[in-house]
């Protein structure tokens, strides 16, 4: 990690999901105008619309400066060696300015070549993980190989797996947690390796509407992602949190809500545990839109340009 993460992502960047029903121009238009606003970083999800490797590409040429992350790029969709390929290509694009962001699982047990080639065995979340890992390190590379070589992080919640990410890549991306999962992170990490946060928010100066759009967004997790509910629970979190409906004391946990003011206390309080960065989910009423209006807003509040985060100083 460098010294200062801060020189290449910022202190605060913009994490979306809603790139991918959006025609190319107005992708374009959107990342290009992030940049603009001074945010650090720029994180994309991948599910089932543009994969992980051409969204890349459509943000990173689009923009100039900022930096482009996987957030994250699913190993269940590509073998290893094709990440490793596509992740060297961009590093030689686009210098610096490409994280591969790695996550997801890999659920069958298959086992088999390509072109000679080993493909690693599909296991556990962890064990298959640094398989992929040592995959991707063993992939031949016949074309030219970016220096620095493009950073990686691994999506992470449990121990064993941000100890992996400390160990083998520059860090961890946590993502649905709360300020207490930021805290335990970077304990168990070190004070090293590089830690960024996704934090979901609903501006709106309406408690009562946005609390609303904040409870369908966990409420959509608990419903569709165990790792996420074990993660909860292992935080503390019980039967009368997450069975039937997230309880307000888990919703105000995991999602910000309110004016820009009480956004910028929630990221500062994730820096404060140990974050080098945190990444903004906008959560809107309407998925579909793209919320320009509200990067806006936020911007003057939380890119530095505009007002200085107060970062602490972390023992090492």
């Amino acid at each position: 990690m460098t010294d200062d993460p801060s020189a290449t992502l910022g202190r605060v960047g913009i994490w979306t999901f809603a790139f991918e029903g959006q025609p190319a121009g107005r992708v374009r238009e959107s990342a290009a105008e992030i940049e603009e606003l001074g945010y650090g970083a720029l994180w994309y999800g991948e599910a089932f619309g543009r994969d992980a490797v051409g969204q890349a590409w459509l943000l990173l040429s689009a923009t100039r400066r900022i930096t482009v992350a996987s957030g994250i790029a699913n190993i269940a969709f590509r073998e290893p060696i094709a990440t490793a390929a596509a992740a060297r290509t961009l590093g030689e694009a686009f210098p610096g300015r490409y994280v591969l962001g790695l996550g997801g699982h890999r659920v069958d047990d298959t086992v088999h070549e390509v072109d000679g080639y080993p493909v690693p065995t599909r296991g556990r979340a962890v064990t298959t993980m640094r398989s992929y890992l040592e995959a991707m390190d063993a992939s031949p590379a016949h074309g030219p190989v970016p220096a620095p070589a493009p950073r990686r992080l691994l999506a992470a919640l449990g121990p064993k797996m941000l100890k992996l990410a400390a160990e083998r890549t520059w860090g961890a991306h946590t993502y649905f947690v709360p300020v207490e999962h930021t805290a335990r992170a970077r304990r168990t990490m070190g004070p090293d390796a590089f830690l960024a946060v996704e934090q979901a928010v609903v501006l709106d100066h309406d408690l009562d509407r946005a609390r609303e759009v904040a409870t369908a967004h966990v409420a959509g997790y608990l419903a569709m992602a165990a790792h996420q509910v074990a993660n909860v629970r292992r935080l503390g979190f019980g039967d009368e949190d997450v069975v039937g409906g997230p309880s307000r004391r888990l919703v105000d946990s995991i999602v910000a809500y309110g004016d820009a003011e009480a956004i910028r206390r929630r990221v500062q309080q994730h820096l404060e545990a140990g974050a080098d960065h945190v990444c903004l989910q906008v959560l809107t009423a309407d998925p579909d839109r793209l919320p320009r209006r509200e990067w806006r807003e936020l911007a003057p509040v939380l890119v530095p340009r505009h007002a200085p985060v107060v970062i602490p100083r972390r023992s090492t």
